[in-house]
C-alpha cells in the first residue's frame, strides 16, 4: 500500500477509459449501420414503387435503386467498422451491427449481380431477327432516339450481329393466319398488352413489361408466307423504350417467344 492507495486501483480508470470509448463508438456505428441498411431498402422500394405506377419516370425510379445502393454501401462500411472497433468488447449493439451489415451486403450483392447476370450483353436496346429489314411499328411509336449509344444503323447492325448472331427468322409449317393466332395467344399468356393483331397481314404489335418497375418494351412481329408457299416465316423485333442497354432482356424475350411459338 502507498499513501495514495493501491497502484492497480489508480491505473484501472485510465485503462478502462479507452475501452469504454470504443464500446460507445461501436454501439453508435452499429445503430447507424442498421439504420442505413433499412433506409437503403426503404428508399429504393419507394422510388421503384413510384416508377411502377408511373408517378415518376422509369429512369428516376431506377436512380432510386442506385441511390439505395450507395446508402447500403455506407451501412456496410459502418457495420464493418463497428465490429472491428468493438471486437474485444461485449457491447449491446453487436447484433444491430450484424443485422445492418447483412442487410447492406444483400442489397449491394443484388445490385452487383444484375450486370453479371446479363453476361456480355452489349449496350444496345433494339433487337431483331432480321437486321437487313427489321419489322416496322405502325401503331406503336419507335423512340426518336433509337440509335442512342450506337450512332448509325451500320454500327447497330455490327454490334447486334456480333452479340446476337443466333437470332434468326422462324419457319413454321402453318398458314399466316394460324401462326398469327398462335402468336397473339402466346403474347397474351405472357402478359403483353396487344396493340394490334392482324391475321390477314400477319402483323402484331404489343407492349411487354419488365421487372417490378415495369419498364416497357415494344414488340412487333411480322408473319409472312414462306417463299416456297409451304408455311410461314416469323420475324420479330423487341425495343426498350428507355435506356441505352437492356442487359440482354430483349434477346431473351425473342428467344423464349419463338421457342413457345415453335411448340404451339
Amino acid at each position: 500500500m502507498t499513501p495514495y492507495g493501491n497502484p492497480a486501483d489508480l491505473a484501472h480508470p485510465m485503462t478502462e477509459r479507452p475501452t469504454m470509448t470504443r464500446s460507445i463508438w461501436a454501439e453508435r456505428l452499429s445503430k447507424l449501420s442498421i439504420g442505413l441498411g433499412i433506409g437503403a431498402i426503404a428508399f429504393a422500394f419507394a422510388g421503384l414503387s413510384l416508377a411502377r405506377y408511373d408517378l415518376v419516370g422509369k429512369l428516376a425510379g431506377f436512380s432510386a435503386l442506385l441511390g439505395g445502393g450507395a446508402i447500403a454501401l455506407l451501412g456496410l462500411l459502418a457495420g464493418a467498422i463497428a465490429l472491428v472497433v468493438g471486437r474485444r468488447q461485449t457491447w449491446r449493439g453487436r447484433r444491430s451491427a450484424l443485422i445492418g451489415l447483412v442487410l447492406s451486403l444483400i442489397f449491394v450483392g443484388f445490385l452487383v449481380s444484375r450486370p453479371l447476370a446479363a453476361g456480355k450483353a452489349p449496350a444496345i436496346h433494339d433487337i431483331t431477327t432480321d437486321l437487313a429489314n427489321p419489322p416496322q411499328f405502325e401503331v406503336l411509336t419507335l423512340r426518336s432516339d433509337n440509335l442512342t449509344g450506337v450512332g448509325t444503323l451500320e454500327n447497330w447492325r455490327s454490334v447486334h450481329r456480333a452479340a446476337y448472331g443466333d437470332l434468326k427468322p422462324l419457319t413454321i409449317a402453318k398458314p399466316v393466319a394460324a401462326v398469327t393466332a398462335d402468336a397473339t395467344r402466346i403474347a397474351r399468356d405472357m402478359g403483353w398488352a396487344i396493340a394490334v393483331s392482324d391475321p390477314v397481314r400477319g402483323h402484331i404489335e404489343a407492349t411487354a413489361s419488365v421487372s417490378y418497375i415495369r419498364f416497357h418494351d415494344d414488340v412487333v412481329i411480322r408473319i409472312s408466307a414462306a417463299p416456297d408457299g409451304k408455311g410461314s416465316v416469323v420475324d420479330m423485333r423487341s425495343v426498350s423504350r428507355v435506356g441505352v442497354g437492356d442487359l440482354g432482356v430483349n434477346a431473351r424475350r425473342i428467344r423464349s417467344f419463338l421457342k413457345a411459338l415453335a411448340a404451339a
